[in-house]
């Protein structure tokens, strides 16, 4: 497995299907159609994992192409691109086919996807925990670390419970990607991306990824999607390939930024009511959620054996009242009060305003490419603002 992520991937990991290019940065292809080649291979002839040439963009294009190359070097796998993570999630169900689907709490979106697929089969998907009893024909799905907290689920776990049944292990690693956590090491089938978030990591583009360990596990993912109609848009391939050049450079930075500035959280949530902490009053601040803060469980589990290239840059904190926390994001200046995460730009949200389920008083935070210094200040005179009533005229 891939320890660390090697800036030649990045840049020229898509070196067998670009050729010889005389541009640098790769240009924007739009084309949905190509004229053909009146010796031209029939369709089930065509390599489309290492096309020659292409004949129509719901098969292959050049961008897509190369972006699946280039993020199959750093994900450890065969990769298949798809229009939204949503579009990946629904994408794994077809594959497997599940009679009943373990999943616990995480991205509301997937449960929803669920739901949507489970209207395609006569007898209706069964929704069970993670904790229950497994049985043959049983998918498990583990998003660790988990929407909105950060917090994570030991993988080798799950992988273990559910491969005695045979089953097989879904994990949605979109809060670590590479090389903040590989899935493969501790016993996924698949692992998927909302590449929206840390892999295309500048608002402007949705995407999705699921990684499997064969050729022929990506084909058969090709031709669903193929029919499906779920591929990306050729822009934003084009804008995914652009994206991931400086993948590497982001997510560390981000991880590294969003690990201090938990710390000095925590710091301030210990604070009572009545003191301060570096100018900020206690009281408004009162839990933070994080994987690096998490103990050692009751398996012996704890999320540095897992999360071996840091940790996640989105995390999750508690206000003491809801009115604290639906003002809060609309008081920064920097934290872009916004849902979605892994941006260049860092994000804070009240959660329960897209997640009716969620705690009302959660904000859930993205950690961008700001330095550390500037967001203290900026979260901490928002707390300020908080205790002094500020919110009154949000």
């Amino acid at each position: 497995m891939t320890s660390k992520i090697r800036a030649v991937d990045l840049l020229y990991g898509d070196s067998s299907v670009h050729g010889e290019r005389i541009e640098v940065a790769p240009s924007i292809s739009v084309s949905t159609t190509f004229r053909a080649d009146p010796d031209e291979l029939p369709l089930d002839a065509i390599d489309v994992q290492n096309p020659t040439r292409h004949v129509y963009s719901r098969y292959t294009q050049e961008v897509s192409t190369r972006v699946e190359h280039i993020l199959g070097k750093i994900l450890d796998g065969y990769v298949a691109t798809y229009a939204s993570g949503l579009a990946a999630c629904f994408a794994a169900l077809v594959y497997y086919k599940p009679k009943r689907v373990a999943i616990r709490g995480g991205y509301f979106g997937c449960h929803h996807t669920i739901e949507v697929y489970s209207k395609c089969k006569e007898i209706a998907v069964e929704i069970i925990d993670l904790e229950d009893e497994f049985k043959p024909g049983d998918l498990c799905w583990v998003e660790t670390p988990v929407n909105p907290t950060g917090e994570s689920r030991d993988i080798q776990y799950y992988a273990d419970k559910i491969h005695q049944v045979g089953g097989k292990l879904v994990v949605d690693s979109t809060f670590a990607p590479p090389p903040l956590q590989y899935p493969y090491k501790f016993g996924a089938d698949c692992i998927l991306h909302a590449a929206t978030k840390y892999i295309g990591g500048h608002s402007d583009l949705l995407a999705g990824v699921l990684v499997v360990k064969t050729k022929s596990e990506w084909s058969e993912l090709q031709n669903n999607r193929t029919y499906m109609g779920t591929m990306m848009g050729s822009l934003e391939s084009w804008l995914l390939l652009r994206s991931i050049r400086t993948f590497h450079l982001r997510i560390v930075h981000q991880s590294a930024t969003a690990t201090a500035l938990v710390e000095w959280l925590v710091s301030l949530a210990s604070t009572p009511k009545g003191s301060s902490f570096e100018g900020v009053p206690g009281g408004v601040l009162t839990k933070v959620f994080h994987s690096s803060l998490q103990e050692v469980d009751s398996r012996g589990f704890h999320p540095s054996q897992q999360m071996q290239g840091g940790w996640s840059a989105t995390f999750a904190i508690l206000l003491s009242s809801p009115e604290y926390a639906k003002a809060l994001p609309h008081l920064t200046n920097y934290l872009v009060p916004a849902t979605s995460l892994g941006s260049v730009e860092s994000l804070i949200e009240y959660r329960a305003r897209a997640d009716p389920n969620e705690d009302p008083t959660l904000v859930r935070i993205s950690i961008g490419v700001e330095d550390l210094e500037d967001l203290k200040a900026d979260l901490g005179q928002a707390f300020r603002q908080c205790a002094e009533g500020t919110v009154d005229s949000i």
